[in-house]
C-alpha cells in the first residue's frame, strides 16, 4: 500500500510505503480526549514503512505512565498524525489520511471497556475489552 497525509493546514506531510500490520479502533478514555470523544481509527504499519515529508512535528509523551506512547501532531494546527508505541511501528490516525477510504473497516476494536454509548462498533469483529494479547 502506498498511501498520503498529512495535518489540517499542510504544513506537515507523511507517506506511507507498506501494508498495515493492522487496522482497528481504539475506544480507551486517552484516545477519546485525541479524537474529540470518538473512538480512534488507525493503522498500524512498520516503522520504515512511515516517514514525513514535509515539515517537523511536536511530540508529547506523558511522564506519569510506566510505559507511555510518544503522540506527534502538528505544532501549528495540532493535528494528530501519528502514535509511536514502545516497539518499531507507527499508528497512523486514519483521518490524516488524504485517501480515508484505503483503511476500509477495523479489524477489530480495543479498549471496549471505555468505550461510550454513542460509539458504534461494526457487526461482527472481534472486540476487546482493553488490549488483545
Amino acid at each position: 500500500m502506498k498511501a498520503e497525509g498529512g495535518c489540517y493546514c499542510g504544513a506537515v506531510r507523511y507517506a506511507v510505503d507498506g501494508e498495515p500490520m493492522l487496522k482497528a479502533q481504539c475506544h480507551c478514555r486517552e484516545c477519546q480526549y485525541i479524537t474529540g470523544g470518538a473512538p480512534n481509527m488507525f493503522m498500524v504499519v512498520p516503522q520504515d514503512a512511515f516517514r514525513y515529508t514535509k515539515g517537523e512535528v511536536k511530540q508529547f509523551k506523558r511522564s506519569d505512565l510506566a510505559t507511555p506512547v510518544t503522540r506527534e501532531f502538528c505544532p501549528n494546527c495540532g493535528t494528530h498524525l501519528a502514535t509511536r508505541p514502545p516497539r518499531p511501528v507507527v499508528v497512523v490516525k486514519v483521518g490524516t489520511l488524504d485517501d480515508p477510504k484505503v483503511y476500509d473497516a477495523p479489524a477489530l476494536a480495543i479498549f471496549t471497556i471505555d468505550k461510550q454509548p454513542f460509539h458504534m462498533i461494526p457487526e461482527g469483529i472481534p472486540t476487546f475489552e482493553r488490549r488483545p494479547t
